[in-house]
């Protein structure tokens, strides 16, 4: 889907509201969820997204976290000890929402429309898979059977008002068979039942570029997650495997602080059709400071 074949489509920019994805502060949301979420209001923010696992969560996925959250401090899943329907009280009470989530792959292909019926109750619109953690896929044949799955992840979605998600993580730009798996995801699904979530740190590691991406694919990526980085950022290989991930995250930084061109590439993703903006600084050593921070910076931008 490119710009010349929108015509008549009109992409027109909403009101932009702030929101922070809670892997940010993912400790202290564990310890005091509603306390959080106080600060998280207080600080400005109006919409939240959360991640898995939930008690409703793939019973191996549930298993998987327990040793990454022992390290993280994390006790419980979410949603930490409430059910979906208190917490929708819990956020309107603090002007809150959360119109998107996150839920594992495998979640999705084995309990979908449970975990869809529990997330309805929440009335989140967008339900995205965070990455791709069994990177079994390695040819551009396995991408498009991958994209055909997605399509029909949205197809079951889509009965629930809701829209699937993919978070690209930047092993997308590495080359399978001469192709780009980005583009064939996004070549491949069909944009009425699949949009994207892009997250600008994991492409720019990738070398890749989010302002071209948000050109050359207007309205398909509904969703962004927003951080710095303290200096330029790549891979040191493919980007394929975690051990790739967690050595960057020293480089992470609150927007505002690092080196990325944060205005303009919000200003793309706005023109593109972006819906939903986040902050999402990946456990951040300093949350309430990042918080604060952050919201600054964003809400001075004058986008």
């Amino acid at each position: 889907l490119t710009a010349g074949m929108l015509s008549g489509f009109d992409l027109i920019r909403k009101p932009q509201q702030w929101g922070v994805q809670l892997f940010t502060l993912p400790s202290s949301l564990s310890k005091d969820f509603i306390g959080t979420l106080k600060k998280i209001s207080a600080a400005g923010y109006r919409q939240v997204e959360f991640f898995g696992p939930y008690d409703f969560s793939d019973a191996q996925t549930i298993e998987r976290w327990k040793g990454l959250a022992s390290q993280l401090g994390i006790s419980q899943n979410a949603f930490y000890s409430y059910q979906p329907e208190e917490v929708k009280k819990i956020l309107v009470d603090l002007n809150l929402s959360s119109p998107s989530v996150h839920l594992d792959l495998l979640t999705m292909r084995s309990g979908l429309e449970k975990a869809a019926t529990q997330l309805a109750k929440l009335d989140v619109k967008y339900v995205a898979i965070p990455a791709l953690l069994d990177l079994s896929v390695k040819t551009a044949d396995g991408y498009k059977q991958l994209a055909n799955e997605f399509n029909s992840f949205g197809k079951k979605l889509k009965s629930f008002g809701m829209t699937f998600v993919y978070h690209n993580h930047g092993y997308e730009h590495a080359l399978v068979d001469g192709e780009i798996p980005m583009n064939i995801l996004l070549k491949h699904t069909d944009p009425e039942l699949v949009t994207f979530e892009l997250d600008i740190f994991w492409m720019q590691a990738a070398g890749a570029s989010p302002v071209q991406y948000l050109k050359d694919y207007p309205g398909r990526f509904k969703l962004m997650h927003i951080k710095d980085a303290a200096q330029k950022i790549r891979f040191s290989g493919d980007g394929t495997t975690p051990d790739q991930w967690m050595a960057l995250f020293p480089q992470m930084a609150d927007p505002g602080s690092g080196v990325f061109d944060l205005k303009g590439i919000i200003s793309a993703g706005l023109d593109s059709g972006t819906e939903i903006l986040l902050l999402e600084r990946d456990l951040s050593p300093n949350a309430d400071a990042t918080l604060v921070n952050s919201f600054k910076h964003l809400s001075a931008l004058n986008l």
